[in-house]
């Protein structure tokens, strides 16, 4: 996530309450499941019948129906013009995709969030008004990348190109050692923002804390500096 990001989802009102979901393949059911499970109103769509009977037996929505989304008089009769949020899950169709897209920009949709499938597909979905897009192919290989050539990183957070806060395990080299005596500020640039054992984090820990080979740790500051770690 990068500072454009978050200035999307300041806009995003706490108490919307209602979403819909344009596409019910493996993302867009993810989506729908996870909103419906806490307790938010969704909309389910596809143009598949088959997407469409398996989510109503699934039960993954409040509401899911058929329809053409290329189709405003669809989009409009159904009612998906009035919803604040709707998440284009079409990924693999880049022609519907778009045409979605442009149809719920046109129609007054205040926050339109799609998938893309690739660079050329992102750049296009931002042309025709997508205020959010997602990319979870690459974010995935992104994080399988970083995973395979950085093991001891558990998590990480992009605050923007060059700054990140990431969970990490401690390394050998600060097993016994207290948080004072590590000096991660001034030798590695760093802030340590929490430390985690147990399943439990404790925020701001005290300088006299002592740190494990096991514990979690967790760091803020510039790729470059987390990169010097001895991980």
């Amino acid at each position: 996530m990068n500072l454009s990001s978050l200035n999307f989802f300041r806009t995003l009102r706490a108490d919307n309450k209602q979403f819909a979901v344009i596409g019910l393949g493996r993302f867009g059911k993810a989506v729908c499941s996870t909103l419906h499970g806490l307790g938010y109103e969704v909309l389910g769509v596809d143009t598949d019948e088959k997407k469409v009977t398996q989510a109503l037996t699934e039960r993954i929505a409040a509401h899911v129906v058929q329809l053409d989304s290329t189709e405003p008089s669809a989009l409009g009769e159904a009612g998906i013009f009035e919803f604040e949020t709707v998440i284009v899950a079409i990924g693999n169709y880049l022609a519907e995709s778009i045409t979605t897209t442009l149809n719920l920009k046109e129609g007054g949709v205040s926050h339109v969030i799609a998938k893309a499938s690739s660079e050329t597909h992102l750049k296009l979905l931002k042309k025709v008004g997508a205020d959010h897009v997602v990319f979870p192919e690459r974010e995935m290989g992104c994080s399988v990348a970083r995973l395979l050539t950085k093991p001891s990183i558990l998590e990480r957070f992009d605050l923007d190109p060059d700054h990140s806060i990431v969970e990490l395990l401690v390394p050998e080299k600060f097993d016994g050692k207290t948080i004072s005596e590590l000096e991660l500020r001034r030798k590695y640039g760093l802030n340590l923002l929490a430390v985690g054992r147990a399943e439990k984090f404790e925020i701001n820990p005290e300088p006299s804390e002592r740190l494990r080979k096991g514990d979690a740790m967790v760091v803020i500051g510039s790729n470059k500096d987390i990169n010097r770690l001895p991980i």
